[in-house]
């Protein structure tokens, strides 16, 4: 090996000897630091984690401050409000306090009904005689008393038959003395009894045509006292046979009636009848006597009224038998034509 070669290799090795020194230098003096570094850098972190969850705590437990609001509020919302009410208050409004137990409840069926007039307290005024309506003294809906004259009428036939009365009241007044004259005569031995006998029947027919004249006005509603006094023998009152209402009236001043017209109806309202539609499968139920429950269906209103007729036939049209309830009206609150809804009893349960 020469001279140059040997300078080579050591040139070369002090080379490596420097290269190595360096990099073992970097380290030796790096060891703190380099140690000292990613802990201060895991502090950093660690610190810069608890600021972060220190930002987000609040956000959190705000979150769940929110969360639980709602869900306070709802458990508030679910309570159900409470109301005191005192005795008059629960009395009023029909609440009652009872111990639960087993009891019987009354079941019922509910059938349509109709208020209608009480056809036996109901009464359709006709003149009985033709005649002109001279005075109409009565208007539809008005109250009226048994005797009231509704209107005045003018009839020949009516004049005929008073100037018949007044015929045979002097045709008996006649005849009266005429018997007690003969009877005298007679009691005086001065008249055969024949006369006698001929006076007194004489005086039974003029009192048999005098009772028949005071009939006939009687029949037509028409008394025999409008004959005194020179009082015209054509008019003819005509007057409600009872308490009640006007419900419908058929005449005007001047119009000629005919004797069978329907001029005027009257109906006592103090009771009215409620009629109801009895289907064939319930008719069984439904018994003469029976009380039952009337409410009406246009208002708030209820009344007990007993069944005073079942019908024993079924409707053409409706298929139905027509059953008949008698009901109080003081108050005249139940009027014909309203609908209603009957409560009938049909056992328990």
């Amino acid at each position: 090996m020469n001279k140059t070669q040997k300078i080579t290799i050591a040139v070369m090795a002090l080379i490596g000897l420097l290269l190595a020194a360096l990099m073992l230098t970097p380290r030796r003096g790096a060891g703190p630091d380099a140690r000292a570094a990613p802990a201060a850098r895991e502090a950093q972190s660690g610190q810069a984690g608890q600021a972060e969850h220190a930002e987000q705590a609040p956000s959190a437990h705000g979150g769940h401050a929110d969360k639980a609001a709602p869900e306070q509020d709802g458990h508030a919302d679910a309570q159900p409000d409470k109301i005191a009410i005192d005795d008059t208050q629960a009395k009023a409004a029909g609440i009652v306090l009872a111990v639960a137990a087993p009891a019987r409840i009354d079941v019922a069926i509910t059938l349509p009904g109709e208020i209608r007039f009480n056809e036996d307290r109901t009464a359709h005024v006709v003149p009985k005689l033709a005649g002109v309506v001279t005075s109409v003294r009565a208007e539809l809906g008005q109250n009226v008393r048994r005797g009231q004259v509704l209107a005045v009428i003018a009839s020949s036939g009516l004049s005929e038959q008073r100037s018949e009365l007044l015929s045979a009241e002097r045709r008996l007044a006649l005849a009266t003395t005429t018997f007690e004259r003969e009877r005298r005569l007679w009691q005086d031995r001065i008249s055969a009894e024949q006369d006698y006998l001929q006076a007194r029947q004489a005086q039974s027919e003029a009192e048999i045509a005098l009772r028949n004249a005071r009939q006939k006005l009687d029949a037509i509603g028409a008394g025999a006292g409008a004959t005194a006094g020179g009082a015209q023998l054509n008019r003819l009152a005509l007057r409600a046979p009872f308490d009640g209402v006007v419900m419908e009236k058929h005449l005007a001043l001047g119009e000629a009636v005919k004797e069978d017209a329907a001029v005027f109806t009257i109906s006592d309202l103090s009771s009215v009848w409620a009629e109801i539609a009895v289907p064939p499968r319930d008719l069984a139920l439904v018994r003469v006597g029976q009380t039952v429950l009337v409410k009406a269906s246009a208002f708030d209103a209820r009344a007990s009224g007993k069944i005073t007729y079942v019908g024993a036939l079924l409707g053409e049209q409706t298929r139905t038998a027509k059953a008949r309830v008698a009901l109080a009206n003081p108050d005249r609150a139940w009027r014909p034509g309203l609908f209603v809804s009957v409560d009938v009893p049909s056992g328990r349960a």
